[in-house]
């Protein structure tokens, strides 16, 4: 009589049962690892998709490398809300620099809109740059205008969730200026950050930044400053008359910015016509004042080689 084959056989049926749960378990790790390989692709496909056409793009000149310890500086430019063509110029101007540890905010500020076509003219340019401030005031250039811009930015930029101060340093520009941005951050770089005020001193010939105060042309004060033209007296009570010289009767009477650098002879006036005010081009420059005409402008940047980094393509050619 043969010995029974049921237990050989239930053996088999185990070890089948046991070798097909095992590939399963192989195949469902398999495709764990593939689905979050795809995942991950995923997600770092939609993290560098580029941003909708409706979005903000804001003019900051950010370098790469910049960290929350980087100079950070906001640039006011004044000037009024019917220059579309200069404003978007000077997008060019200061959108193609990257100075190297820091960044610098360049904004557009003017007064209320008094037309229909500012009204919509304007606000694409919001929608598009997201670099103008509109500043609750009538248009003046010697009435108030400078205490508006800067008595309103603590309000504008103090905020819990961004760094304090939002900006080391505030700068007052015209619409005139080139100002190089990468030389302007080197200059600003072993100064303090407290109290500062900095420019080219007027009258022109001095070299002593106490006696009188800084040109139109582009003067720059500490964070701490705008707070105080905010908070003090001194200020609302003395507006009218040249804005460049109020602002330093200001810090005198106040006996503010006890931080002064004067940035002569790397801040002047266009060469031509010569004047006292006026300096050659020159490679140490940090802002280049009175460019009137797009024949100055060009002269300026040719001279400082801005288009240098051009980089060579079969769409273009430019000898």
């Amino acid at each position: 009589m043969k010995p029974s084959s049921k237990p050989s056989e239930g053996k088999r049926f185990i070890l089948s049962s046991l070798t097909f749960i095992f590939f399963l378990c192989a195949l469902a790790s398999m495709n764990e690892i593939r689905f979050e390989s795809l995942f991950k692709l995923g997600r770092c496909a939609l993290s560098n998709a580029p941003l909708p056409l409706n979005s903000s793009s804001e003019m900051s000149t950010l370098a790469p490398n910049s960290s929350s310890d980087d100079i950070r500086i906001l640039i006011g430019i004044l000037t009024l809300p019917d220059q579309y063509h200069r404003r978007h110029f000077l997008r060019l101007i200061y959108g193609t620099q990257t100075p190297v540890g820091a960044q610098v905010d360049v904004k557009f500020v003017f007064c209320n809109l008094t037309k229909e076509d500012q009204k919509v003219l304007v606000a694409l340019e919001i929608m598009r740059y997201d670099d103008i401030i509109i500043l609750n005031c009538k248009e003046n250039m010697n009435n108030g205008k400078t205490y508006t811009f800067f008595s309103s930015l603590p309000e504008i930029f103090n905020s819990s969730d961004r760094p304090y101060p939002p900006y080391h340093y505030v700068m007052k520009g015209d619409d005139d200026t080139y100002l190089r941005l990468d030389k302007l951050v080197e200059s600003l770089r072993p100064l303090p950050r407290e109290d500062l005020y900095y420019g080219y001193v007027i009258p022109c010939p001095s070299m002593d930044p106490f006696v009188h105060y800084m040109s139109g042309m582009g003067y720059l004060v500490s964070w701490d400053i705008a707070e105080w033209i905010r908070e003090s007296e001194i200020p609302k009570s003395h507006l009218e008359g040249p804005e460049d010289k109020i602002f330093g009767q200001w810090l005198r009477d106040g006996h503010r910015a006890k931080n002064r650098f004067n940035a002569k002879w790397s801040m002047y006036n266009y060469p031509e016509p010569p004047t006292r005010c006026t300096h050659e081009l020159w490679p140490d420059t940090i802002a280049v004042h009175l460019l009137k005409n797009q024949e100055k402008w060009i002269h300026t940047l040719k001279y400082f080689n801005v288009t240098t980094n051009l980089k060579p393509s079969k769409l273009y050619h430019i000898p």
